[in-house]
């Protein structure tokens, strides 16, 4: 298996990464993909919440960021948002988006259900965080890979 960052090629990476910048077009929300083989934790969203806050998620001035986290080699992923969001959207908000990228997982097309999933995600938020004439890009787009 290829390390984190060869895990998806440069045409992938390109399509998740244009796939965050057309979400952030729709809602002031920050997106940001971490991608690792394995997941350190036996739990997937206690990982998720330490990558949230390693990538400083928690600190956009809404607190609307939203990590999509996949540990590819253990096929598992999560889709943590922040307490800005968690405080407008009830609480069923992220199953649609996930049950999206599961449908793309279970066929092995990471790349694919990223993108999508990231697509859906900012159409969800723009109802919440619309964006903004004046918001800023509080977060880099890129995609972060892991151990």
């Amino acid at each position: 298996m290829p390390s984190d960052s060869l895990f998806f090629s440069d045409e992938q990476q390109q399509r998740i990464i244009g796939a965050i910048q057309q979400a952030e077009t729709q809602t002031s929300g920050e997106v940001k993909v971490h991608i690792e083989k394995k997941c350190p934790t036996p739990d997937v969203m206690d990982r998720a919440k330490e990558v949230f806050l390693f990538l400083h998620l928690h600190e956009t001035a809404q607190r609307n960021g939203v990590l999509f986290y996949l540990a590819y080699e253990d096929r598992k992923f999560a889709v943590l948002g922040d307490q800005g969001i968690d405080e407008k959207v009830p609480g069923n908000f992220w199953n649609s988006t996930k049950d999206l990228l599961r449908e793309y997982f279970i066929k092995g097309q990471f790349s694919e259900g990223l993108a999508k999933g990231i697509e859906e995600a900012g159409l969800q938020l723009k109802t919440h965080f619309p964006y903004q004439s004046d918001d800023i890009n509080e977060l880099p787009d890129d995609i972060s890979f892991g151990q």
